[in-house]
């Protein structure tokens, strides 16, 4: 369940918030340093001095405060330096209720692990100003293109609705391997389950969950283009799809093997974009559509 917070949003970054569970502490710091085993008990002690870790009533908590379980207390992440992202988000379209934008490969959407500042919510929340800003639908790192945000807490419900229900229509390009054999356009099914390593998916025999329509948009020199249409929302979905089809997208370093991480090597980005969002609006009801600007 998420929390309000009372600290203030700095530098376009939100505190992190955690409701502390069942268990026996002799005090706060005690449990901090179990729980992020990671940061030293000096780092909680330098930003409990700050003022940097508070309850839900906004009163500083100290080393030594008492460990209340099923309370909740709000803290900043400080991950370590961060290598910048050498490449731009661009703002499609913004009202008073949603933003568009038309996110590059590499950068992520929201902060995870070794990003904060290098994310494209954060990024956004600093051009805008718009604390409220909260994507509605999930884009990978590797994948550029097109993604919705909301930043009207009243109707992102509405919109969020429209993704759970299916009632948007997504469309991504994609360069892989000619697959002369296969007869295009075609629709592949199957069923998808997590995975081994666990940030990998895989697909096993039983009732398909996923579905995507693949058609050919052309051929070219060493590889083609092709247009997807995933019917349904699985976690890399469309990766697993065109690899078991024996067409891997290019640069893909999860499917069908799994590569060294690359780290900040920005060379090689996943031949993969989210070319086109459309829907009908939930409260005005018009027909809403839109198409990233960069190309594979």
């Amino acid at each position: 369940m998420a929390a309000s917070s009372p600290l203030p949003i700095i530098d376009g970054v939100a505190p992190s918030y955690l409701w502390l569970p069942v268990g026996e502490w002799p005090n706060l710091l005690s449990f901090l340093e179990q729980r992020f085993p990671a940061i030293d008990s000096a780092t909680w002690v330098a930003r409990m001095a700050r003022g940097e870790v508070v309850d839900g009533n906004g009163l500083r908590l100290a080393p030594d405060s008492p460990y209340r379980r099923g309370s909740c207390i709000f803290y900043y992440r400080e991950p370590p330096t961060e290598t910048p992202i050498p490449f731009e988000a661009s703002i499609l379209y913004q009202d008073e209720r949603i933003l568009v934008a038309d996110k590059p490969h590499f950068l992520p959407v929201i902060p995870t692990g070794r990003f904060l500042h290098e994310t494209l919510l954060v990024r956004l929340k600093k051009q805008t100003g718009l604390a409220d800003l909260t994507p509605i639908h999930r884009l990978d790192r590797e994948t550029a293109g097109v993604i919705v945000f909301s930043h009207d807490i009243a109707s992102r419900g509405a919109y969020q609705s429209l993704f759970q229900q299916r009632l948007v229509d997504k469309t991504y390009e994609a360069l892989a391997p000619t697959a002369p054999q296969l007869a295009l356009p075609l629709v592949y099914r199957s069923r998808m389950v997590d995975g081994t390593p666990f940030f990998r998916m895989q697909e096993v025999e039983g009732e398909p969950n996923s579905e995507t329509r693949i058609e050919l948009i052309e051929r070219r020199a060493t590889c083609s283009l092709y247009r997807l249409h995933p019917l349904t929302g699985r976690k890399h979905q469309l990766r697993v799809h065109l690899a078991a089809l024996g067409i891997p997208i290019i640069n893909d370093t999860f499917y069908p093997d799994v590569y060294p991480c690359k780290g900040d090597d920005f060379s090689a980005p996943l031949k993969l974009l989210a070319r086109e969002i459309a829907f009908i609006d939930p409260l005005d009801g018009r027909e809403r559509r839109f198409s990233s600007l960069r190309t594979l």
